[in-house]
Order: structure tokens, then C-alpha cells, then sequence
């Protein structure tokens, strides 16, 4: 009884210390450096001090300190987002203690004049008012705006000028001053900087300070989403000079530092449209039978010093940002598709890491060095195919070592490949869309993006670097930044597991990563296939970066990290002076503040950059059918709620929302578990994943969205005249809405008041 209650006094006495920050008992574990065959009995100690009161249960199952979960009162911080019914939701910090990484309710009236995105300071006032919730509270002050700067159609009423704000975030126009200067005409879409935010009690007002052009001509769309996401296109003309600077000095002359790897066979694949070339390959067979994998990385830290201009620029945007009609580089083309690019019979310096593998793939070395390459052959994924299907042609076009090595490099990639996948690797299997453009920008097509063997051996190659580099930091006892992927809440993996079974497929507990990778290979040619794929997708965490060894659930790694990709993310080039450091025989000098600081500002970058990169992709989708109202298209089912349906098309991937009070006329019911919306007719059946026939209803460009309704065979006139059906209990004719009137035209609505024509935006819209 003494050693066990040693044991709870250790933990109790660890998460009463004032650094200590919520972590999973695991964590803990490993900060107390408990042995293995004691871990029975500290994760004992730590249910009987729960029991006890001592210590507690949080947000996903983080240890708290006992008092923590008592107080309401404390002040803590997070990042507020709207909601399309009104309230909001705050994701607190993860170094807030107390919570962790909480989502805390907060009820309309308590938002005050947050905006998404904003950092603010709330209190806590009550626990779990919802299932996905874990607290409510209210906010008490903004304490930073993560933008001023927004973009609206801009509109004139009764002598009033005022800009109607994109998306849902503000219930109401809001009011410019002089509106003239900027030549402003009704219809144009504009970037205005707010003056004064609006909330539910005071009006706000702003100032329109770039006109961008009226709302559907050529370009207008991809530079509405660049100001909406404060996403520069040019660069400043100090950081243009650095770059010139560094041209200048860049000879290919090859210093002392460096291995001369000029004379082996390298090699690159990329895309056939790629402009830049940051990885290559090499690899051999050694005398033991071992193989010996290089792979080159550009060497970006060579040319983007710390505390430079080009420094300071790649770190505030943090990431390339590739939109459906351009790209926004990181760094400028000088360095990008220049000096930092490996392109074919050029001296290029490169950040090598050569990873020795047995025959059968398990990772014995990886070494890192400073190296010059010079790769011989620019191959296309279509080549390599090309190669695969007819290898004898190929050998006519290359080189002996060319042919060779392209025949090596797709048999170690399969044998690593098949290694991953008996680890317990997970792969899903979701087609990818990708849109075509005509030369104005706008959506002529599309057509499905295969994953072939030659982006597989890529693939391959650039996972073990990244988890060979990572390892080699953990195998040294260094910190890292990582890429993390957290493991699945376990309640999520629960309502898999329902949700799989109730599709008729026998199955057991999805909480093994094996039971998930057998679930996949039983459905990849049945029709459930999609489903199955949509909702282990949904019941995933989302990949991060962090310094804090958590592991990366999906890639089934103990360490992985980015270090593939420095001419295009930031976490890759603070990688590779990390690394740089290893191979100059230095110990890298970084902390775990300074990299909690990286890790949270890329991971606000990629979020900014995936959300501009979806919005724009819906954008022009959302233009394409704006005149096509009653189009029918197959789609599938990507979202279920009790308000409706969310639902991609499949040949068109364009998001829309079929509202259950458009379904056909029945007595619905939803179930959360089974992820569906079912009613009594045989084909009044919906559930997560299905594909569907449906018909556009509405567009609405200025809040992005689209409805379906599902196509049942009418004609779509009939399909609009529902509302003579009785209502049910979920189920009956669409409501009126103002959501899709347009603004005030000039000359119009002169009767209004100038407080009515404020409130012309009333509702919250549906968004996912």
C-alpha cells in the first residue's frame, strides 16, 4: 500500500506544479519515466486519484489539477468563431490552463463584437450545455482582431452607403464613409477596413479602401479571396533585393562543407506542369545486399538566413498557397525556380539524407549531410508510368545507371510500401477532383486526379526521409518540430463502429488501427466503399505541427516531421537548419516555447492557406452553376445533420446543402450515430456517403452557398411546389428566407429608414 501510494503522490505532486500543462496520462508517464511493466499500475493510481478528487478528467481525456475543473471564474484565452445559428464557439489556447483544448459555447448575446479568428478573453459560466461542447462561457474582451480588413458587395440605399460583408460573420450591412473616393459603383465587390466592429447592441462602420471590380468579371473572385485572406501576391521590394543579393553570389562552386555527389545518378519526378524542383532521388545496393536511399532536398537554408528579409517574409506567410488559377509562393521565383530549384545539369546544393535499409525495408542508419548534386534526368509521373508499363523502350532513351535506377527505385518503394502497410499504416481511398479552367478564370470541366505507381514511389521516399530525419532528432534526445497526427477520440471511433455495422458489414472495434486497415480492404470494390471512407475520414483528428511527441496516428509513426518541402513550407526550412546543424557536428539551439510559438503560427498559416484554397474552389464552382438552376448531378452524401444534408458532386466537386424540410414528403428521423436521415419510404433513406441524384435549387455567390434538392424524377418546376404538402416532424415545405434577396439597388427602397436598411441581413446561414 506505501509503494502505491508513492506512486499516486509522484502524480499528484507532478500536475500540481505551476508549468504543468493538461496532457494524456501516456505523456505523463514519460515525463515521470515510469517503466514499462509499471504502467498497469500508474494508469491504476491515476483512476484512484480521479476517484479520489485529487486530480481529474478533462477535454479528451487530458489530467487536470483537481481544482480545475471546480472553478468557473478563471479568465482564459482562445480563438472565437461564428456559428450559422448565432452564437459562437472559442477554441481555447493550448497553453490555457485549466482546459486545454476545449470548445467553449458561447451564447449570442455574449459574443460582443468577436469576429472569426479573433483572440479573445472569456469566462467560463457552465459546463457541457451540448454533446460536442464542453463548456459555456462569455466573452469578456477582444484582446487581439486577427483581421480589420474584409470584403462585401458594396450597395446604396436612401443616400446611405453600405457593404454587405461575404459569408456569415455579420448579421448586418455595415456602413462606409465616403464611399466616393474610392469610385465605388452598386454591384462592386470591395475591400473595406472596419472602423468599428458591429455586435448585437452598436452598429459598425468602416471605410472602403480598394475597389475590386463588379462581381463576376474575370479575376475578380481570386482577388476578392487574396484580401479575404490577406494573402500578398507580390513581394516587397526588400525581400526582392535579398533575393538578388543572393543570385549574385551563388556561383555552383562547391565549398568545403559540402560532399561532391555531382557525379552519381540523380534523378527527379514531378508533375509535368511543375516549375520548381526541390526533391531527387538516388539510391544503390551496398556489398551486404542493404539499400541505400539518398534523398536530396534543396538546400533553402543555404540562401534564406535567419533574421533576414527573406526570412521575415516566408515566416509570416508560412506556406505556398496554390489557388485553382494560380500560386502565391512562400519564397520568390528567384529562389523557388532558380537557385533552390533542382533542375536537371545544374549545380544545386542540396540537404541530403541518406537512410540505409535491409532488403526487406527496416530503416538500419540515416545520416545527414550537406551535399552538391546535379540531377541528370527530369522525369514526369506520366514517364515513370510510362516506364513501368514498357520498360524495354525506355531502355533505348536512358542512360544504363537512369534505367537502373528508376528499376530500383520502384522496388524498394513497393517493399516499403507493403512494410508500412503491415504496420498498420491507414490509407484512405477518396478520389480527388480537380477543376478546369478556360483562360478568364472561370470552370469549363473537371476530371478525377489519378494516384498512379509513380507518385507512390515519390510518395514513399518522402515519408521515409521524414520519419528517418525525426528519428534521428528523437534517437540524438533533441527537440523537433513535428508533424503530429493525434489518435481518433475513442468516442468517435465507438460511433464508427456503429455507424460500419449498421451499413450490414460485420466488423470489430475500430479502435484497432488493423480492424480499420481490414475495414478498408473488405469494402475497395463494394459499393459501400465511399461511405466507409467518408466517415473514418470524419471521425479522424487533424495533422498538426508540435513539438510534443504524440505520433502520427495515420502514417502509424512514433516521429515523423516535414523536412521534404522547404521551398514551399516554413516548417520545413526550421527543419533543415535543425538538421543543417546535425551535419556540421552542432547541437541545434532551439527550446520548447520557441517551437510551440512555430508550430501554433504554421499551423495558423496552412489553416488560412486550405481555407482560401477551398473558399475560391467553391467560388468559381458556385459560378459556374449559377445559371444552371434544376441541373440534375450525381453527388455524395459528406455531411448529415438534423437540419439537412451536405452533399459534393462527384463530377463537379461543388459542396451544397439539401435542407430536410425539401426532402420528400414522410415522417423523417435523424439518428447522430448512424450518421443518417431516415423516414418510412423505402427510398427515404440517407445516410453518410451515399450517392445520390439531386438538382440545383439556389446560388447564392455572396454567401457561397449552394442548395440541392434530391431529384426524384419531377420535373423541377413540380419539385419546387411542395409547399402544399403537410408538414411532418422533420419533414414538410421550405420556409422563406431572405438570405438570397439582393441588396437595395440605387433609387430604391427610398422609404427605408436608415436603421432598417442596416438590418437587411437577418438570418445566419447553414455552413458545416
Amino acid at each position: 500500500m506505501r509503494e502505491k501510494n508513492g506512486l499516486e503522490d509522484r502524480i499528484e505532486e507532478h500536475v500540481a506544479r505551476e508549468d504543468y500543462k493538461a496532457v494524456k496520462p501516456a505523456i505523463i508517464a514519460k515525463q515521470l519515466k515510469i517503466d514499462e511493466e509499471d504502467l498497469r499500475e500508474f494508469k491504476r493510481a491515476i483512476k484512484r486519484l480521479i476517484k479520489k478528487g485529487r486530480i481529474s478528467w478533462g477535454a479528451k481525456h487530458l489530467v487536470m489539477k483537481s481544482s480545475e475543473k471546480k472553478s468557473r471564474q478563471v479568465k482564459i484565452f482562445g480563438r472565437f468563431r461564428s456559428t450559422r445559428k448565432g452564437f459562437g464557439v472559442v477554441q481555447t489556447l493550448p497553453e490555457t490552463p485549466f482546459y486545454g483544448q476545449t470548445n467553449v459555447h458561447i451564447p449570442a448575446q455574449s459574443c460582443l463584437d468577436a469576429v472569426r479568428g479573433d483572440l479573445v478573453c472569456i469566462r467560463i459560466i457552465r459546463d457541457r450545455p451540448g454533446r460536442d461542447i464542453e463548456f459555456g462561457g462569455r466573452v469578456l474582451e477582444v484582446v487581439e482582431r486577427k483581421t480589420h480588413r474584409f470584403v462585401g458587395s458594396y450597395f446604396e440605399d436612401d443616400g446611405w452607403a453600405y457593404v454587405d460583408i461575404d459569408g456569415y460573420d455579420f448579421f448586418r450591412p455595415v456602413e462606409v464613409g465616403d464611399a466616393g473616393a474610392k469610385n465605388a459603383s452598386p454591384g462592386d465587390k470591395v475591400v473595406i477596413e472596419m472602423v468599428r466592429f458591429p455586435s448585437n447592441h452598436t452598429e459598425g462602420e468602416a471605410v472602403v479602401i480598394k475597389v475590386l471590380g463588379p462581381q463576376g468579371k474575370p479575376g475578380v473572385d481570386t482577388l476578392l479571396i487574396m484580401n479575404q485572406y490577406g494573402l500578398e501576391g507580390e513581394f516587397p521590394e526588400s525581400v526582392l533585393e535579398n533575393s538578388r543579393q543572393q543570385a549574385s553570389q551563388f556561383d555552383e562552386s562547391i565549398g568545403d562543407n559540402r560532399c561532391d555527389f555531382t557525379d552519381q545518378t540523380v534523378v527527379t519526378i514531378d508533375p509535368q506542369d511543375a516549375r520548381d524542383f526541390d526533391d531527387a532521388i538516388s539510391l544503390k545496393k551496398l556489398k551486404n545486399g542493404h539499400w541505400l536511399l539518398g534523398v536530396h532536398i534543396a538546400d533553402v537554408s543555404h540562401f534564406v538566413k535567419p533574421n533576414t528579409p527573406l526570412d521575415d517574409e516566408a515566416y509570416q506567410r508560412g506556406t505556398s498557397v496554390y489557388l485553382p488559377d494560380r500560386v502565391i509562393p512562400m519564397l520568390p521565383e528567384i529562389i523557388s525556380n532558380n537557385l533552390a530549384s533542382l533542375q536537371p545539369d545544374r549545380v544545386r546544393y542540396a540537404m541530403s539524407a541518406f537512410i540505409e535499409f535491409t532488403e526487406d525495408g527496416a530503416r538500419v542508419s540515416t545520416e545527414i549531410k550537406r551535399t552538391a548534386i546535379k540531377s541528370q534526368y527530369r522525369f514526369t509521373y506520366e514517364d515513370v508510368d510510362d516506364f513501368l508499363q514498357r520498360p524495354i523502350a525506355w531502355r533505348r532513351k536512358l542512360s544504363h545507371g537512369q534505367f537502373d535506377l528508376l528499376g530500383r527505385m520502384h522496388q524498394l518503394a513497393m517493399v516499403l510500401r507493403g512494410r508500412r502497410q503491415r504496420d498498420g499504416a491507414i490509407e484512405l481511398h477518396l478520389p480527388e477532383v480537380k477543376i478546369d479552367l478556360n483562360g478568364q478564370g472561370q470552370v469549363v470541366g473537371a476530371k478525377v486526379a489519378h494516384h498512379t505507381e509513380s507518385h507512390q514511389v515519390i510518395e514513399e521516399f518522402m515519408l521515409a526521409a521524414n520519419e528517418a530525419v525525426a528519428q534521428l532528432f528523437v534517437d540524438s534526445d533533441l527537440l523537433l518540430l513535428r508533424r503530429i497526427h493525434p489518435q481518433p477520440d475513442p468516442r468517435k471511433l465507438d460511433e464508427l463502429t456503429q455507424f460500419v455495422r449498421g451499413l450490414g458489414i460485420n466488423c470489430d472495434n475500430l479502435a484497432s488501427r488493423f480492424e480499420i486497415q481490414r475495414l478498408l480492404a473488405n469494402v475497395a470494390d463494394k459499393p459501400e466503399k465511399r461511405a466507409v471512407n467518408f466517415a473514418i475520414l470524419r471521425s479522424m483528428s487533424k495533422a498538426k505541427y508540435s513539438p510534443e511527441e504524440e505520433g502520427h496516428y495515420a502514417l502509424g509513426s512514433k516521429a515523423y516531421c516535414h523536412f521534404t518541402s522547404p521551398i514551399r513550407r516554413y516548417p520545413d526550412l526550421v527543419v533543415h537548419r535543425m538538421a543543417g546543424a546535425l551535419a556540421d557536428g552542432r547541437k541545434p539551439s532551439v527550446d520548447q516555447s520557441h517551437l510551440e510559438r512555430l508550430a501554433a503560427h504554421c499551423c495558423a498559416t496552412e489553416e488560412n492557406a486550405e481555407r482560401a484554397e477551398r473558399d475560391l474552389k467553391k467560388l468559381k464552382l458556385l459560378g459556374f452553376f449559377v445559371d444552371k438552376i434544376g441541373k440534375r448531378l450525381k453527388a455524395t452524401i459528406t455531411g448529415v445533420r438534423q437540419s439537412g444534408l451536405f452533399a459534393e458532386g462527384i463530377e463537379l466537386p461543388v459542396d451544397g446543402f439539401i435542407s430536410t424540410r425539401s426532402l420528400p414528403a414522410d415522417r423523417y428521423q435523424f439518428d447522430s450515430r448512424a450518421q443518417a436521415i431516415t423516414g418510412f419510404g423505402k427510398e427515404n433513406q440517407f445516410r453518410l456517403g451515399d450517392q445520390i441524384s439531386v438538382r440545383v435549387s439556389r446560388v447564392d455567390l455572396d454567401r457561397r452557398e449552394l442548395d440541392f434538392v434530391i431529384d426524384d424524377g419531377r420535373s423541377f418546376k413540380d419539385s419546387n411546389q411542395r409547399s402544399t404538402q403537410p408538414k411532418t416532424k422533420f419533414g414538410g415545405p421550405p420556409q422563406k428566407s431572405n438570405r438570397g434577396k439582393n441588396p437595395p439597388k440605387k433609387g430604391q427602397g427610398s422609404n427605408r429608414s436608415k436603421s432598417k436598411a442596416k438590418s437587411g441581413k437577418t438570418g445566419k446561414s447553414r455552413r458545416r
